[in-house]
């Protein structure tokens, strides 16, 4: 599928600049496969490698050194952390003033939307960026932040889901980025904005991503129908949280990614299963309003063990099927505590000063977040 990239780029132009991570796609063998094939097409090409999360300074610094250089298009080729720098510079290039400007809650001006068309090729399968119109950014220190750059012109003009090229993604990554996205498609699937289109997709997203996650993280890591199941819940994921929202695992992860240097995969990953166990014990104090979304919890519960949900009386049971499901996953796939990354008891409340709730299923109180950091600190 990486051929149809050949195809593509000569409806933009002949000048192009390509977004990678810092090693892995040269260790893989495709990037001397992809600059062979951009020779044989007599492309202008020019790389630049991306490590970590993008900052402000990264994205300006790479903006100001290809901006002379009148390119016609940008090509990303990685991980979440890639698409999203790719998306960025393509969105500043026209721009003379820092990113910082135009980040939500950080910035004073409104983008207008111009940018250098851009085509987004993932490498792992996680934050389904090349689905959605933001590029996120972070700035870690006490005063730091993880904000978005947002218009819905942002959207990749083509996005390319190889699962091909997840195939070397190491384990710890794949179950980082899993996880992600299934937390990404549960959060859309209860969020007070959801409807019945991102139901029906999250459902078919989550059945994909729960009969292969573990699999792609150790014994099927090769198998090419797990990575696509893999790569389709992640893409999905991507398409349900920019329609619908997310909830309280992707408010700590903004809050905490922006405090200490955390993958963001394993900040939602390691308060999954803790903050829906919150969410779903606060949505049993508000019975009869909230059975509604109790009933979406335990319909995934019932998923988890390919059952459905028929009879309300069930879903204290289902509902627990879940949360244990999720706990399994954590303990299997070794993902680490808050406290491996830097972040000690004495910043909780901090956290929880910065923590939005965003479109979580419940309100939540100061005591219930820190209960829900404290837990995986």
């Amino acid at each position: 599928m990486i051929n149809k990239l050949y195809e593509i780029i000569p409806r933009f132009g002949n000048n192009i600049l390509i977004v990678t991570g810092k090693s892995s796609l040269k260790k893989s063998g495709k990037w001397d496969e992809i600059k062979e094939n951009l020779e044989k097409l007599n492309v202008n090409f020019s790389q630049i490698s991306i490590g970590g999360e993008p900052s402000p300074e990264i994205i300006d610094n790479a903006v100001r050194k290809f901006q002379s250089e009148k390119l016609d298009l940008i090509v990303g080729i990685g991980g979440g952390s890639v698409i999203d720098s790719g998306k960025a510079i393509s969105a500043m290039y026209f721009k003379q003033d820092s990113i910082e400007s135009y980040l939500e809650g950080v910035g004073t001006k409104i983008h207008d939307g111009k940018k250098l068309p851009y085509i987004a090729i993932p490498t792992t399968s996680g934050t389904g960026s090349e689905a959605t119109k933001n590029a996120v950014i972070t700035k870690i220190g006490k005063n730091g932040y993880k904000k978005s750059l947002r218009h819905d012109n942002f959207i990749p003009d083509v996005a390319i889901v190889d699962p091909e090229l997840v195939l070397t993604c190491p384990p710890s990554i794949t179950a980082a980025c899993g996880l992600d996205a299934f937390t990404q498609l549960l959060e859309s699937y209860v969020s007070t904005k959801s409807n019945p289109f991102t139901d029906a997709l999250a459902y078919s997203g989550m059945k994909f991503v729960k009969n292969s996650l573990i699999s792609a993280c150790t014994t099927g890591s090769n198998d090419i129908h797990v990575r696509s199941a893999m790569a389709y819940g992640a893409m999905i994921s991507g398409i349900t949280l920019a329609n619908a929202g997310l909830g309280v695992v992707h408010g700590f992860a903004s809050s905490i990614g922006g405090y200490v240097k955390i993958p963001h995969g394993i900040a939602c990953g390691t308060l999954l299963s803790e903050a829906t166990r919150v969410n779903i014990e606060k949505l049993k104090e508000k019975i009869p309003e909230s059975i509604e979304l109790l009933r979406k919890h335990a319909i995934i519960g019932a998923l988890m063990v390919d059952e459905y949900l028929i009879n309300d009386s069930d879903i204290n049971k289902y509902c627990d099927i879940l949360i244990n499901t999720m706990d399994d996953w954590i303990k299997k796939l070794n993902i680490k505590r808050l406290g491996e990354f830097g972040l000690k008891e004495d910043d909780v409340d901090e956290i929880v000063k910065k923590t939005g709730l965003k479109n979580n299923p419940v309100s939540l109180t100061p005591e219930d977040l820190k209960k829900i950091l404290l837990d995986r600190l």
